[in-house]
């Protein structure tokens, strides 16, 4: 599959031929627009199924305290938003995260905003969709260090969360429960969405984009780019090595970490990554699985090399650059919730 749909994405990619000299004419950016309007999709306003079940206000409203709350950690210090800051472009900006006990993660965080959107979760995509995805960190010894027992424990010590599960789960037995907990944080981040890009209105027909950035998005397109950078999210949809052409240093693409043969055990894996999403990328440095470049221009170059097998000058990394901005959309905002109050049962960090 990961071969058939980069061989359909490049040959859309070289259909036009080499990357053009100049900024596109007004009647090659209406031709630029129609080939994006093939290959791109819009973050739509809105989400409102999550796994083909519909998304309820009192489950994104217990999500978002969830989502908030550090007591889902061990130590009671670490929340989903510690590493996923809503505020800074759903990443944590630094290389690599701070879990449990001061430890360092392996990867860089990858965003939340608009991962609804991507194939599956993680960098090596072992979390099929966000409900899979959330039970992670909270057990992960480097990150939130917890235990379902535990969680259920402490949730069902505060009635004001016990409350809560009830209007978001209603009919069920036992609503409170580590499942559940899931469910909840996935509705909520659904609703992480960044639409009204100023891509999106040039999708859309309603706004342009300036002489150095169509030059940009035509250099994505017919560079190659959109092997693996096409979609809603402009990646996130498929799996493909670091390094077709050229492996990047040791610093940037460490040997240790094999990324998603560490999964499915397949020799041919091996240093295979889920493809970035591209939305919102000029908030999100540093970049890689290894959060070890922390200059955009820096991170197109680089892909120039080791995925296309080319040195891109400096005016097409800038171009491509320019491009990559006008793909920041409309920030979710969202109020910090004030947080059902612990009582005297609630289980204390250890």
């Amino acid at each position: 599959m990961r071969s058939r749909s980069l061989a359909l994405a490049c040959s859309l990619a070289f259909a036009s031929g080499a990357a053009p000299a100049q900024a596109p004419a007004l009647s090659d950016a209406e031709a630029l627009r129609t080939t994006a309007q093939a290959l791109f999709q819009p973050v739509p306003a809105s989400v409102g199924q999550a796994r083909g079940e519909a998304i309820t206000a009192e489950q994104v409203e217990l999500g978002q305290w969830l989502f908030f709350d550090p007591r889902l950690s061990r130590s009671h210090v670490i929340s989903c938003n510690t590493c996923h800051n809503v505020g800074t472009g759903g990443a944590d900006n630094v290389p690599t995260s701070i879990g449990h006990g001061w430890q360092k993660g392996p990867r860089n965080s990858p965003t939340v905003l608009n991962a609804v959107f991507n194939i599956a979760q993680f960098w090596d995509g072992r979390a099929a969709d966000l409900k899979e995805q959330a039970k992670g960190p909270v057990q992960a010894s480097v990150e939130m260090n917890n235990t379902p027992d535990r969680v259920e424990a402490t949730l069902r010590s505060m009635p004001g969360y016990v409350q809560a599960f009830g209007r978001a789960f209603p009919g069920e037995r036992e609503p409170v429960s580590f499942e559940n907990m899931a469910r909840a944080i996935e509705a909520f981040e659904s609703t992480l969405t960044t639409p009204d890009s100023r891509f999106d209105r040039f999708l859309a027909g309603q706004d342009s984009l300036d002489a150095d950035e169509l030059r940009g998005l035509s250099l994505f397109v017919d560079k190659g780019c959109i092997a693996c950078h096409a979609g809603t999210n402009l990646g996130g949809q498929a799996y493909h090595p670091f390094g077709v052409v050229e492996r990047p240093g040791a610093d940037i693409l460490p040997s240790t970490d094999k990324g998603r043969f560490a999964v499915t055990q397949t020799a041919s894996d091996e240093y295979v990554f889920r493809a970035a999403p591209l939305r919102n990328v000029a908030l999100t440095a540093p970049y890689f699985h290894s959060g070890q470049v922390w200059d955009l221009r820096q991170a197109v170059a680089i892909m120039g090399n080791s995925q296309l097998g080319q040195e891109l000058d400096a005016g097409e990394v800038e171009a491509i650059t320019r491009f990559l901005h006008t793909l920041t959309g409309r920030q979710p905002r969202v109020e910090h919730p004030v947080l059902p109050a612990s009582t005297a049962a609630t289980p204390r960090p250890e």
